[in-house]
């Protein structure tokens, strides 16, 4: 039995090797190159040289794209980020957590609608749920309509249209 064992043994080294190399090949590598893929593309807006172009390629993105880019700019700024946004994100895109404190940010994508009152309410409503000590961020590539502005204006709610982002991110590309 032995004899057999050993005869063997060089057979199961090499199906280990195949199995090893295809979980490489199969599985990892091409995640690597997904996470390669996006951030090329996510550093490519640091090209843009003018506040219009900037929030033009902003606006290209794909919405889960464009979370993916604010939790980046928000650890250039010293937070711990994590994107939970997609269909069953509780309305939360990124948690920033700073100093112990966590910031709920909800990304809106948008190139001719507006972030109105209803879209502010309802990230109240989940705010509600979660903050103590932190605050909701609210982020879009587009503008907030003034009862949008209004009602946020006496709730732990940052507002950040188009241009205060492209002001953001050339503040963090400064550093």
């Amino acid at each position: 039995m032995s004899e057999l064992g050993s005869m063997f043994r060089p057979i199961f080294i090499l199906l280990g090797i195949v199995i090893g190399l295809e979980i490489i090949f199969d599985r990892l590598l091409p995640n690597l190159l997904e996470d390669i893929r996006i951030k090329k593309k996510l550093n490519a807006g640091l090209k843009y040289r003018s506040d219009i172009e900037l929030l033009h390629w902003l606006r290209s993105l794909k919405p889960w794209e464009f979370e993916e880019y604010i939790a980046s700019l928000y650890s250039k700024l010293g937070y711990k980020t994590k994107r939970v946004g997609g269909g069953y994100d509780g309305g939360v895109d990124v948690i920033a957590e700073k100093n112990n404190i966590k910031h709920y940010i909800q990304c809106k994508k948008y190139i001719t609608s507006k972030v109105d009152v209803k879209d502010i309410r309802e990230f109240y409503g989940v705010l509600v749920d979660h903050t103590t000590k932190g605050k909701g961020i609210f982020i879009t590539t587009n503008v907030f309509t003034s009862e949008a502005d209004y009602f946020a204006q006496d709730k732990p709610i940052e507002l950040i249209d188009g241009q205060k982002l492209v002001r953001l991110i050339q503040q963090v590309n400064r550093l």
